[in-house]
């Protein structure tokens, strides 16, 4: 039988072995398939045509000058954005770059926009700028949606087969059948647009964010203004799903013979939930608890797109876009560096939770 340092330090090595792979995996993809050139080579295009009409409008030069102009111009605009370069030296260097922690710079405006900065920008700017407005918005419907998950998911365990536990089951066939961001579509268009309750962008969170982070406590109210239709969206169409996870892990633990034999004895609901039955559910549920919040980090970008809302989903989104492969990569990493973070946390909460794990 291994020991437990033994078991937690391979676990360690393959997940970071996944991450690694995950990172070079990314890099591949942008570079070989020439995703990002293409995109690159169309914004040099544009931005060529741009700087020739300006040239045009300028009477006093020739034909050969402006189209000697412009060649130069291209080819500026190649050098910067490092596409007269093979991809596995544009790619694989960020790669390599990002697993010491150097994100490199953010190379699209588009991106620097989302932020809500200007260019020059780094990719850790970036992300560290946006991620508290994912939070705000995501991990804290998540967090609501697992509290009122463990408050409703027992309860219809406890009383399966009731009116009670069908419409909990009814209640999450329904969300589970209709996207997120459809829902999101629907509730904008009525809190937003019709009755004017709900802002229909989510851009102004920025400064009340911006303000509370340097101790202006008096935009709170603003910040809760633009929270509150997004987060009521994200945990009414979660919680079916989440109550009704929780329901299945423990409507199997309900029926033990353990557990009848404690109702036998008349022990309170309450005592039994918390003595014989959450404890042998734990594993599964904290596994379910920590992948959502872990995976709530990196955004949703469609919802995020409806509320307008400039969070990690939309900076991802604007990066696949823009082809800046400094930024996919970094956010990448990032995400799945907190899936890794969540993974190893798990590994070592199962010991504790059930000492007969050695796997």
């Amino acid at each position: 039988m291994p020991g437990l340092a033994y078991i937690i330090i391979r676990r360690a090595l393959l997940l970071i072995l996944a991450l690694i792979v995950v990172v070079f995996l990314t890099a591949f993809i942008i570079g070989a398939t020439g995703y990002d050139q293409k995109i690159w080579n169309a914004i040099i295009i544009e931005e060529a045509r741009v700087y020739r009409d300006s040239l045009q409008k300028a009477r006093n030069l020739t034909s050969q000058q402006i189209n000697d102009l412009v060649a130069n111009y291209t080819l500026q605009l190649r050098s910067i954005y490092g596409v007269d370069k093979p991809w596995t030296e544009r790619v694989i260097p960020l790669a390599l770059n990002v697993l010491v922690l150097r994100l490199g710079d953010v190379m699209s405006n588009d991106v620097a926009q989302v932020v809500g900065r200007q260019l020059p920008l780094t990719v850790s700017d970036a992300i560290l700028t946006v991620l508290p407005r994912t939070i705000l918005m995501i991990t804290v419907a998540e967090i609501i949606v697992i509290i009122l998950g463990l408050l409703i998911g027992p309860r219809a365990a406890f009383r399966a087969g009731s009116i009670y536990d069908r419409s909990v089951i009814a209640y999450a066939a329904v969300m589970n059948a209709l996207p997120l961001w459809w829902l999101a579509l629907i509730f904008l268009f009525i809190f937003g647009y019709d009755l004017g309750i709900a802002p229909t962008s989510g851009r102004g969170a920025i400064s009340a964010i911006n303000s509370i982070m340097s101790g202006d406590l008096s935009s709170i109210p603003t910040l809760l203004y633009y929270m509150w239709l997004p987060v009521t969206t994200i945990v009414i169409n979660f919680l079916g799903g989440t109550a009704y996870s929780i329901r299945a892990t423990l409507i199997r633990v309900v029926r033990e013979d353990f557990v009848t034999v404690a109702q036998a004895k008349g022990l309170p609901e309450k005592y039994i939930y918390r003595s014989y039955i959450l404890r042998a559910a734990a594993p599964p549920i904290a596994t379910y608890i920590a992948l959502s919040l872990a995976g709530s980090i990196g955004g949703f970008i469609i919802t995020e797109s409806v509320f307008d809302w400039p969070g990690m989903g939309t900076l991802y989104y604007a990066a696949i876009t823009t082809g800046d492969a400094s930024t996919i990569i970094g956010l990448t990493y990032v995400f799945t560096l907190v899936y890794v973070i969540a993974r190893m946390i798990l590994e070592i909460l199962y010991i504790f939770l059930d000492p007969r794990v050695r796997y």
